[in-house]
């Protein structure tokens, strides 16, 4: 600190500020250079909310609800505003849960004596914007874990009292909004006032809050996902079947001795919930092609091979067939907009080719498959002959398996669609859900590390790039699937901590990655670590850990 203040560095300017400046005073300065809404800062490349003081010279920069995380801190703030509205409607006589994220919207219902009617969603409606009208600054103090735990079991919150007790920080950060506490998993934005875009939708048996996207200061349009709910919906059934629906009640079931329990009951599930698609499949009888799509690190390989099993035991004589062994040949691969191979668009297959195999095989010829080589970039052939026989069906695997450009000539009747993806059953506590995306992103940490040679840097830089694949080739055909299935399992995040801390302690603070890697290592601290010894050969974990029974 200079004689008067602190140096901060914004682009190439450089200012002097007194002590006591917020970041939120520094943001009014340049809050007209922005189209969006700054609603966190980064300063010295550590994410800072906007409330702070500066206590450092350095370098700093501005975040808006345009970006991932401005957008994420909009989205958490809201919900603190909506659990601060229905309690000044009813007291604790209803309780908020936020469970899943559909859409642009986040799944709710209430727990009370009220049905969630459209009067209700009115009133809290109009009680929110009241709040935002105020204005209300959202303020976080600091407090002994103790005292947490004795002041969330007071409020009847007992799912943070739970997930307190295991943690091992002698403190925890709390927020208020008017005299209204509660703990949250991530930055907020500064106060009520900005929360001033967002709708109340019922849906099913509660409501959607529904947000801004891409037009930051308008609600976007709210797409049903009615097969995406009713399997978050099973998912959820069966976490609270087995009382275990958030962090703090999944360990102190670990703290019991009762993980090998959970593993064996976690598998038998899901390997039920294979036999039940595989019975299905069989009994149409003219199923033929068994396509398999979804979002990275949703454990599709595995599967396939689990679902050919369950093919076999009903009668069935599966083939597996890659759909990247179509990709055409690399100097013909369409380039995205950085000039770089794009090799998530469907135009990177070869779609003549796969379609007029699958049509041969249709018909009773025998076909020769190819091999791509990913050396060189080219198709090969390699004398690989298949002709389908009465009970026999193909199981393919690609992620763009449910697009219908794909084997569009095909009768529909001989196309049987999977979606697949890792969809958490489990919840931080009851107003965090955990994002869906980031148990994915663990996993492909751990498994890009130890069976490609990968660094968590490289594997989190390139995420972004990953995601953006995804929502353009596989998460708008997902509600064309004849069946969803979730691969999450309730145990993994507390076997998958001890492979992917150490990869994420070594991601440097300089490092454009590093707040990223701080985020998911605060995230995995919540858990209580598994050892990987009782998790099962097939398991679709072992995918990511390694020690599969399968050629994964």
């Amino acid at each position: 600190m200079g004689d008067q203040g602190y140096w901060i560095q914004y682009k190439n300017e450089k200012k002097q500020y007194v002590q006591g400046t917020t970041f939120l005073d520094i943001a009014q300065e340049y809050r007209s250079r922005y189209k969006d809404d700054i609603v966190l800062a980064v300063f010295n490349n550590k994410l800072r909310e906007l409330n702070r003081t500066v206590e450092a010279d350095g370098v700093l920069s501005f975040l808006t609800t345009a970006d991932t995380k401005g957008r994420k801190a909009y989205r958490r703030s809201m919900v603190m505003m909506l659990e601060k509205a229905i309690f000044n409607l009813y007291g604790t006589d209803v309780k908020l849960r936020v469970m899943h994220t559909l859409g642009q919207g986040q799944y709710c219902e209430l727990e009370g004596n009220r049905e969630v009617s459209q009067k209700l969603l009115q009133e809290i409606d109009a009680e929110m914007r009241e709040i935002c009208k105020a204005d209300i600054e959202i303020c976080k103090h600091t407090i002994h874990t103790d005292d947490a735990i004795a002041k969330f079991h007071a409020y009847g919150m007992d799912d943070k009292a739970k997930l307190f007790r295991f943690r091992r920080s002698s403190h925890v950060n709390v927020y208020s909004m008017d005299g209204f506490q509660d703990y949250f998993y991530g930055y907020m934005v500064p106060s009520t006032g900005y929360l001033k875009y967002f709708e109340l939708m019922r849906y099913e048996q509660g409501f959607v809050m529904i947000f801004p996207n891409e037009d930051t200061k308008k609600v976007s349009d709210f797409h049903t996902s009615n097969k995406l709910y009713h399997t978050l919906m099973e998912a959820a059934a069966w976490a609270k079947q087995m009382h275990i629906n958030t962090i703090g009640e999944l360990n102190e079931q670990i703290v019991k001795g009762r993980v090998q329990d959970i593993i064996l009951l976690q598998e038998a599930e899901m390997e039920r919930r294979i036999g039940k698609i595989a019975e299905q499949i069989a009994e149409e009888k003219n199923k033929k092609f068994i396509l398999i799509a979804g979002p990275s690190s949703s454990g599709k390989t595995t599967f396939s091979h689990r679902m050919s099993i369950q093919l076999q035991a009903h009668g069935l004589t599966p083939h597996p067939i890659g759909m990247d062994n179509f990709y055409v040949n690399r100097e013909k691969t369409p380039l995205d907009e950085h000039g770089q191979y794009d090799f998530e668009c469907l135009e990177a297959i070869d779609l003549e080719l796969f379609d007029t195999t699958m049509e041969n095989l249709l018909a009773g010829r025998e076909v020769e498959l190819p091999h791509f080589n990913f050396k060189n970039g080219k198709r090969e052939y390699k004398g690989e002959y298949l002709q389908l026989g009465p009970d026999d069906v193909l199981v393919i695997e690609g992620i763009h398996g449910l697009n219908d450009k794909l084997l569009a000539t095909l009768p529909p009747e001989t196309k049987f669609k999977i979606y697949i993806s890792a969809l958490t059953q489990i919840n931080i506590d009851d107003h965090n859900p955990i994002p869906t995306t980031d148990g994915r992103l663990i996993r492909r940490i751990v498994r890009d590390a130890f069976m490609r040679g990968t660094s968590a840097e490289h594997t989190i830089a390139m995420w972004q790039s990953v995601r953006r694949g995804e929502e353009k080739n596989i998460f708008p055909f997902q509600e064309q699937a004849d069946v969803m299935f979730n691969s999450a399992l309730i145990y993994e995040l507390p076997v998958l901590k001890m492979y992917a801390e150490p990869l994420l302690f070594a991601i440097e603070p300089d490092s454009p990655q590093h707040m990223q890697a701080k985020r998911l290592l605060k995230f995995l601290d919540y858990f209580l670590q598994v050892p990987s010894e009782e998790v099962g050969r097939n398991s679709i974990l072992r995918e990511f850990i390694g020690g599969s029974c399968f050629h994964v």
